[in-house]
C-alpha cells in the first residue's frame, strides 16, 4: 500500500482529529511517566484549544497529513522562524500506522516544504521519553544541538542542514521501516 503526504488546512476535521490524536498520546505519557495518571479531561481540551495550530499556513508554515491505504494516520508541521530556519513541528503517526516507514517519509515531506518556503535548515526540540522520536531524528541526519526556545516540555533539540530535496518523493511507497 502506498503512502501520500499533502498539505491540510489546520483546522480540517482531519487535521483536528489528528491533534487530539498527537496530543493525547504525549500527554498521557508525561502524566503517566511523572505523575502515575492519564491526563485530565480538563487539562486536555484547555491544551488542544491553547495550540490551534494558525502559524501552520502559508506563506510562514504548512501542515501536513500522512494517509496510509488512504486512511489519515499523521501529521508533520513546518513554520518558519526566520529567514533561513524552519521549526518542524507535530510529528506524529497512529500506532497502528508505525513501523511501515511513514515516519521517515512524513518527515522528508516536511524537509522538503521547509525548502519550499525558502529555509536552509530545520530545528526542532523533543523530550527526553520520546526515544523513538530522537531516534528517527539520529537517524535522518538530524545532530542534537543547543536549545532555540525555552519550552518546559523540551529537554532535546535537533537541527539539520537542508542542501538538497529528499529522494523518495512524497505520493510514492517507502520501504523505510521504524
Amino acid at each position: 500500500m502506498d503512502w501520500t503526504v499533502a498539505p491540510e488546512p489546520y483546522d480540517s476535521p482531519v487535521a483536528a482529529a489528528l491533534w487530539r490524536a498527537y496530543y493525547t498520546e504525549v500527554s498521557d505519557r508525561w502524566y503517566q511517566l511523572h505523575e502515575g495518571r492519564d491526563t485530565e479531561p480538563g487539562e486536555l481540551e484547555r491544551e488542544i484549544a491553547a495550540q490551534s495550530g494558525a502559524e501552520l499556513v502559508p506563506p510562514r508554515g504548512v501542515l501536513l497529513v500522512a494517509r496510509y491505504a488512504g486512511e489519515a494516520v499523521g501529521t508533520a508541521g513546518v513554520r518558519v522562524l526566520d529567514a533561513t530556519t524552519a521549526e518542524l513541528t507535530r510529528v506524529f503517526l497512529h500506532k497502528r500506522a508505525r513501523g511501515r516507514g511513514g515516519a521517515a517519509l512524513l518527515v522528508r515531506a516536511a524537509e522538503d516544504a521547509a525548502r519550499a518556503l525558502g529555509a536552509a535548515r530545520v530545528v526542532l526540540d523533543t523530550r527526553g521519553d520520546l526515544v523513538e522520536a530522537r531516534a528517527l531524528y539520529a537517524r535522518l541526519g538530524y545532530t542534537e544541538t543547543e536549545a532555540y526556545k525555552e519550552d518546559p516540555y523540551s529537554e532535546h533539540w535537533f537541527t539539520k542542514g537542508l542542501t538538497t530535496p529528499s529522494t523518495g518523493g512524497v505520493n510514492q511507497g517507502n520501504s523505510d521501516r521504524i
